[in-house]
């Protein structure tokens, strides 16, 4: 069949609503679209005129898997605004809140979402009956990063204690002991299952798209950091808005993104691919032991890099927790004042972009959120038409499954995505 149309109107095992768009002309792929129509939430202009204080609360609510990224890159642009500077024992809390729900995402998406389609099943509960020992493992890591983030962040989603400058309460030394035994137990599950990951059959593909990530010197970048690419750029978070320009698609409420004019990636592939020789020991030989090199661009293996680093996010909270000293105020002083603001940490899915604008007295009057997935979208619908151009041999069902599995391999999370400020409905 030359000319084809196949359509996916909800995709499986994916956060939030989307669909997509396949078109096939005279035995060629014409178009893959990722139609994202999950209506817009608008959360940039919920934003405007509410108190500098109150972002970190409201921008967790845009999503329940990663809302302490929200939280992170929100009060990484307020403090830059502020010019605040956090007491080191505060910024560590921060890294340790952010392990925390690292574990927990990484640890979700492999076993629920993700591991599925490598091993022939339509979902995790079907997955479970063959693999009841794997999926047992994979909800107790889980339940281990929402430990950590309801120790700190007061509970696991949405948390409560995280504010501008710090926190509302920091934890004793005492307190953090039960922890460091459960992360103990956690290193271990951790490392068997990047072993079990890394023995899936994958794809032979690369992506050539650019890469993005957050960049720290000499640690993997997880709260903060500067801007790196593949092509050797970087530049601080508040260069940002010169190299990343969104723009809206027909067939999307989410904005697409371009880095420089060009398609590019970020998340674990462009993380790992740009700082893998700053993981710790324990992930740099899980890594060696998955068969991962320096670099990986095969978004197929994306699984096996996420688990390396929930391995590298388990060694990093038991070396904050080891080396941790309790502040001495739970919250830097600030004085709020009239500025711009602008600020990035490495959501799971990628590197997350806030910026805001602070009037005299106190109140946003412009907020702006860059999501991983919308940065992603474009290069997602390219890695579809040069995967399904190359099976169209196969009959309907299997390639709109096959070019599902090519999605799920970024993870998508679809709500974080559609939240801008202006629609325009374009009908034909």
């Amino acid at each position: 069949m030359n000319s084809r149309r196949l359509v996916v109107n909800a995709i499986a095992r994916v956060e939030g609503e989307g669909a997509l768009r396949l078109h096939v002309e005279d035995g060629e792929v014409t178009t893959a679209e990722l139609n994202i129509y999950e209506p817009p939430r608008f959360f940039e202009a919920l934003l405007r005129g509410r108190a500098w204080s109150e972002p970190p609360d409201i921008t967790s609510r845009i999503c329940g898997i990663c809302p302490v990224a929200y939280q992170t890159s929100a009060c990484n642009a307020l403090e830059a605004a502020f010019g605040v500077e956090l007491d080191a024992p505060l910024a560590d809390l921060r890294r340790l809140l952010y392990c925390g729900e690292w574990i927990s995402s990484h640890a979700l998406h492999i076993h629920l979402l993700h591991a599925p389609d490598f091993l022939g099943f339509p979902d995790g509960i079907a997955m479970a009956e063959r693999y009841p020992d794997a999926v047992r493992r994979g909800f107790e890591l889980k339940k281990t990063g929402n430990a950590l983030m309801e120790l700190l962040g007061g509970r696991a989603i949405h948390p409560v204690n995280v504010r501008v400058g710090g926190f509302y309460s920091v934890p004793g030394r005492a307190d953090l002991a039960p922890m460091r035994e459960r992360l103990l137990g956690a290193l271990d599950q951790a490392r068997e299952v990047a072993r079990w990951v890394s023995g899936f059959d994958f794809p032979d593909f690369e992506t050539g798209h650019d890469l993005l990530s957050a960049a720290e010197p000499g640690r993997y970048p997880i709260d903060r950091g500067t801007v790196v690419t593949s092509t050797g750029a970087a530049f601080p978070a508040a260069e940002f808005p010169d190299h990343v320009v969104e723009q809206q698609v027909p067939h999307s409420t989410a904005l697409h993104a371009s880095l420089d004019g060009r398609r590019y990636l970020t998340g674990p592939l462009a993380r790992y691919s740009l700082n893998s020789a700053l993981l710790g020991p324990a992930a740099r030989d899980a890594a060696a032991e998955a068969g991962l090199g320096p670099e990986c661009r095969n978004p197929f293996r994306s699984i096996v890099v996420r688990a390396v680093e929930v391995v590298h996010a388990v060694e990093e909270a038991l070396r904050l927790i080891d080396g941790y000293e309790c502040p001495d105020r739970p919250c830097a002083e600030l004085t709020p004042r009239a500025g711009t603001g602008h600020g990035v940490s490495e959501a799971p899915r990628g590197l997350l972009y806030h910026r805001y604008t602070i009037d005299e007295a106190g109140l946003v009057t412009a907020a702006a959120i860059v999501p991983p997935t919308s940065q992603n979208q474009a290069a997602i619908e390219d890695d579809l038409c040069r995967l399904a151009r190359a099976r169209l041999d196969l009959g309907d069902d299997a390639l709109a499954l096959f070019c599902e599995r090519v999605i799920r391999n970024h993870d998508p999370c679809i709500s974080c995505a559609t939240h801008f400020l202006d629609l325009t409905v374009i009908r034909r």
